[in-house]
This record gives structure tokens, sequence and C-alpha cells, in this order.
């Protein structure tokens, strides 16, 4: 299956969809995202499509073949055009920015190995103990 972000005009990601991969075949049998994109548009009347992998997560792919487009889209992030990537949804801090090697965003100072989440007040990371 071959999977697509709907994108808003902001490139917020409203929507996923999947289509089989053998309706983006060319007349040489390789697969072209733009072959998707037009099903895609055919059937919903909708314009702004973009191709995302489901096994992408911080630029890798977890089954070891070729990363694409940094992140699998989630509802609510976005596709940002400059790293031609998806980032997952933005941390509600001003000081977090996109890694453009990850597609993830990043705190101010790196975040340690473990779980920990961001002290805005102190602008630090604190472990969360259970």
């Amino acid at each position: 299956m071959a999977y697509f972000a709907k994108l808003d005009s902001n490139n917020v990601v409203i929507e996923i969809q999947k289509i089989a991969n053998e309706a983006m075949l060319d007349e040489n049998g390789v697969e072209q995202e733009s072959k998707g994109i037009d099903l895609l548009k055919q059937i919903t009347g909708w314009d702004n499509w973009k191709q995302t992998s489901y096994n992408t997560y911080q630029n890798i792919h977890i089954l070891g073949g070729t990363p694409f487009r940094k992140n699998y889209a989630v509802i609510g992030g976005s596709y940002v055009p400059e790293i031609d990537g998806f980032v997952g949804i933005k941390p509600p801090y001003d000081n977090f920015t996109i890694n453009p090697e990850t597609g993830t965003w990043d705190g101010p100072i790196p975040k340690p190995e473990g779980n920990y989440a961001w002290n805005e007040q102190t602008q630090s990371w604190d472990l969360i103990e259970y």
C-alpha cells in the first residue's frame, strides 16, 4: 500500500489515505507519486497531497529500506517543503525548532536519553519517574 497525506492550505495534515501500489505504476512498471496524487485528486476533488512512508521515523526506515520524507505523516502535523519532510505536531513552546535531518522538534538544549519531559519554567528536561 502507498500512503498519502491530504494537506490544507498551510500544509497541515488533515487526513491520510492509502491506495494500492499498482495504481501508481507508470508504463514501465515504476511507481510514481504523481500517479497516486492524480488518482486521489480524481476521487476526492482535493488538490494538495504528498506521499508519506508508513515505515519512516526520524529519517530512518524501520525495515532497513530507504527513508522517505523524514517521518510518517500524522494528522495535525505538517509537511515542511524546506526539508521535504513531515513533522509532528509542534510542541507549545516558541523555542522548539525543526531538526532538518530528522524532521523532529528539538528543544533549546538536547534531550537526555530516557523518559524526560520539557519544563518550560526552568528551561530544562525533567526526568519522569513512575
